[in-house]
């Protein structure tokens, strides 16, 4: 069973401890299509659960990523900014975008678990 809970916005959120690592689903990389370009915050930022936070560019179109949780960015994964094609080759793996310290634990809670964002997918093709 995944230990990854979702947005509804397509971000996935990976607890260990205290920290989170923050990345896009497959369903969204899938929707974006070969991302060409990264932008992400710098560490110490704070962010607020919903606001954009990172920007990707692919092919298609740009799309803002947005915090699912509120917290403060501790590190970027310079590689995706290097290499954009690790989203989407590897989303839920290489292809993370940042990790945060959150401070909201019940935002963490309210996010979907594995089989709620499948339903949510499922319904949105």
């Amino acid at each position: 069973m995944s230990t990854l809970r979702y947005a509804e916005s397509h971000e996935w959120l990976s607890l260990d401890g205290e920290i989170a690592t923050v990345g896009i689903s497959v369903f969204a990389q899938d929707q974006l299509g070969d991302v060409v370009y990264v932008e992400l915050p710098k560490p110490g930022t704070p962010v607020t659960k919903g606001n954009g936070v990172a920007v990707v560019e692919s092919v298609k179109a740009a799309s803002e990523i947005y915090a699912p949780v509120s917290g403060t960015i501790i590190e970027v994964n310079q590689a995706i900014v290097d290499n954009p094609a690790l989203v989407n080759d590897d989303p839920l793996g290489a292809g993370w975008f940042f990790k945060m310290t959150p401070t909201t634990p019940s935002e963490i809670a309210a996010l979907l678990d594995e089989t709620d964002y499948v339903a949510l997918t499922d319904g949105a093709h």
